[in-house]
């Protein structure tokens, strides 16, 4: 090789790691024999922690505000109860609300007392009524939608007690329009009074749970009386009918329907759970397994001259004195459902109370002592003062002594869950009378009147409904 060529050669030999360095990445060559470690995550941001949202706060202040209340429970224990649990309010509120308890008589007084305090303005702040009369005065403006105060986000109820109260007594205070024009504070229940020695003896040993085993047994115990050889008891043994609106209210709700249209709007008696009712009535009545009385039949039921009775369990007292009574039975007796569909049904019958509209203070106050006085703890006192049966399923984890002391009321309990509430419309309590008017009629027609009359009813009822809206 030349010296020109070698020279060259060397030039190129020294200048080649220098221009392949400024072409290799300057990134350290991992070893392969060593783990790799990954690359560090990349960390999100922490989110900032957000304080729990504080309630707004309320902008009506209830303190110190008087509110009248008028009732229907006078004097006796039920008054005395009354009294006792208003007065431990007025101490223990810690808004300082006084409340003032007045009585008003009867239903029927205070729905006149209510009426002529409409047309004076001298009105209460909670009064106590029926739903369809609490709907009426809704209707004229001066009632209040308590749904404003069950869901308001501060003085309002939970999910969880709102559950706790059960159907038929939480439906019972809801008008046609959905607004709450009562709020329930106790309840009786329509129910059969059912002899179930007597029913032992005539070869049945437990309760109907279809139509079919309840005629069965209607109509075997007035064939025993029939050929007992006492005339006194001829004609009786069955079913006492009454043919009052409650009592076809619940046969419907047993053979499951109701007395609304499909859009729960209006009313419908032409369904076939209504006629269902109609015909059994009538099929009863007309194989002589049922019969009426002049009166209460408290004394027929404690002698063997009925083996069933329709009844509210309110009225399991005065049972209890027939009972006590010269010449009756010493039997074993208690509450049934009505039979039909599933485990048949009761009729709730719903104790409401209500807010008047006055301003946003003393309204807030009246629900303040609502909402207390339907507690558990202090529905459990009022069951104890007033023999109702509860509105809220907690209040009976609170009844063991009374449930104790009264096991005839207790069976009761059982039967709550079945209830089913009647219309709270204003509407219904003209439409009762023509229920009761009604079935009255089908007992003493023919079989083939009873869808005319049923029609007649539905035309007459939705009469009075258009009128009252």
């Amino acid at each position: 090789m030349s010296k020109k060529y070698f020279a060259w050669f060397l030039v190129l030999a020294l200048a080649l790691p220098i221009i392949l360095t400024g072409c290799v990445s300057t990134q350290p060559v991992p070893n392969p024999t060593l783990p790799v470690e990954p690359p560090a995550p990349t960390e999100e941001p922490a989110a900032p922690t957000e304080a729990p949202a504080e309630p707004m706060e309320p902008a009506v202040d209830p303190s110190g505000q008087t509110i009248t209340f008028w009732h229907v429970w006078g004097s006796g224990m039920t008054g005395e109860g009354l009294t006792a649990l208003v007065d431990e309010f007025n101490a223990t509120n810690e808004w300082g609300i006084t409340v003032e308890a007045l009585d008003q008589g009867r239903h029927s007084d205070m729905e006149d007392a209510m009426n002529a305090a409409v047309q004076s303005g001298d009105l209460p702040n909670v009064t106590v009524a029926y739903t369809n009369a609490l709907d009426t005065w809704y209707q004229v403006g001066v009632m209040t939608d308590m749904n404003d105060f069950v869901y308001d986000e501060y003085w309002g109820l939970s999910d969880a007690e709102v559950a706790d109260f059960y159907e038929g007594s939480w439906d019972n205070g809801i008008n046609a329009a959905g607004a709450r024009v009562g709020f329930p504070h106790g309840q009786s229940l329509n129910v059969l009074f059912y002899n179930s020695t007597w029913a032992q003896e005539l070869g049945f040993p437990n309760p109907p749970t279809t139509k079919a085993e309840f005629k069965e047994q209607a109509c075997t115990a007035t064939a025993a009386n029939a050929a007992d050889g006492n005339p006194d008891t001829d004609g009786t043994g069955g079913f006492v009918l009454n043919t009052g609106a409650s009592n076809v209210a619940t046969w419907t709700f047993a053979f499951g329907g109701d007395f609304y249209d499909e859009a729960g709007t209006g009313y419908d008696f032409t369904q076939p759970a209504v006629q269902e009712v109609a015909e059994f009535w009538k099929e009863l009545w007309d194989e002589g397994c049922a019969f009426a009385t002049e009166s209460y039949p408290n004394p027929e039921f404690a002698t063997r001259k009925a083996l069933f009775t329709a009844s509210s369990t309110a009225g399991y007292t005065y049972q209890v004195s027939a009972f006590e009574d010269e010449g009756a039975t010493a039997d074993t007796w208690g509450f049934v459902a009505f039979p039909g569909v599933g485990d048949g049904a009761v009729d709730a019958y719903t104790q409401n109370s209500a807010i008047v509209l006055s301003n946003p203070e003393q309204e807030l106050a009246s629900w303040l002592f609502l909402r207390w006085f339907t507690s558990p703890e202090t529905a459990a006192k009022w069951v104890t003062a007033s023999a109702y049966h509860p509105t809220r399923a907690s209040t009976v984890d609170l009844l063991d002594d009374y449930i104790a002391e009264n096991p005839l009321w207790a069976e009761g309990i059982a039967l709550i869950p079945l209830g089913v509430a009647e219309p709270g419309w204003s509407s219904y309590g003209s439409v009762r009378r023509d229920i009761g008017d009604t079935f009255a009629a089908i007992l003493q027609g023919e079989v083939a009147d009873i869808p005319g009359l049923l029609a007649e009813l539905n035309a007459t009822a939705a009469e009075t409904l258009a009128e009252t809206q």
